[in-house]
């Protein structure tokens, strides 16, 4: 989908909330409680808000989402709109709904391993499901992950899909990923955990997750199956 420019303020009002220090978060939030995006933008909130799971598709590229998946999520998941300062992580705008990522890869799995070439794909993964998804408050299911299809038999493919079609029945039914509850954190230290969380996990072998690892292995899988 094709996607003109966000309405500025200055489009809206004539000028900008802040000409000296120009915040296009800010200007972003003003167009829509304002009404004033653009009506593209407008509509794929409008799917947004009516949706209980989305599903991101796509290709993995540059171990990312491709750009225009990218401009998407810049320009749809707006200030306000899908998070604000006091409603994001677990305690997220969009708590009651479910999302998760859906893509296929240029590189074999192993290459996406701990020991492979390309890094843990957990690792990978911790930008996309905890940065952006998980910070709008969504319940983030294990992702579809299609290992290389182009570099296996069209057999193999159709395997893929297959399974992809028989998980699709029960997807709102799985468990969500485990991510570190907002409430872990110290807002007025930084949102540093709090010595109660260290202290719970300081005997365990893992961290809390792939990004809150406390300095100790990181969990296996924690980015990649639920219930870890």
């Amino acid at each position: 989908m094709k996607f003109k420019a966000t309405a500025t303020a200055e489009d809206i009002t004539g000028k900008v909330k802040n000409a000296e220090h120009f915040c296009y978060g800010e200007e972003t939030k003003l167009a829509w409680e304002a009404g004033k995006l653009t009506a593209d933008i407008s509509e794929e909130q409008r799917k947004l808000t009516e949706a209980d799971l989305v599903i991101f598709q796509f290709p993995m590229y540059w171990f990312t989402v491709p750009a225009i998946m990218k401009g998407w999520m810049d320009r749809v998941l707006t200030l306000g709109f899908a998070f604000t300062h006091e409603k994001r992580y677990s305690q997220g705008i969009f708590k009651d709904k479910k999302a998760m990522l859906s893509f296929t890869t240029g590189s074999q799995e192993s290459m996406f391993s701990a020991n492979g070439i390309n890094g843990d794909m957990n690792v990978t993964l911790w930008p996309l499901q905890n940065g952006i998804l998980h910070y709008c408050g969504f319940q983030v299911l294990a992702p579809q992950i299609f290992w290389a299809p182009s570099h296996v038999p069209s057999e193999a493919r159709g395997t893929m899909l297959e399974s992809w079609r028989t998980r699709m029945q029960g997807l709102l039914g799985e468990n969500p990923l485990a991510f570190t509850p907002l409430d872990y954190f110290d807002g007025e230290k930084g949102y540093q955990l709090k010595p109660e969380v260290h202290e719970k996990h300081a005997a365990k072998e893992f961290g809390l997750t792939v990004g809150n690892h406390l300095g100790k292995a990181l969990p296996p899988n924690n980015q990649m199956k639920a219930g870890v």
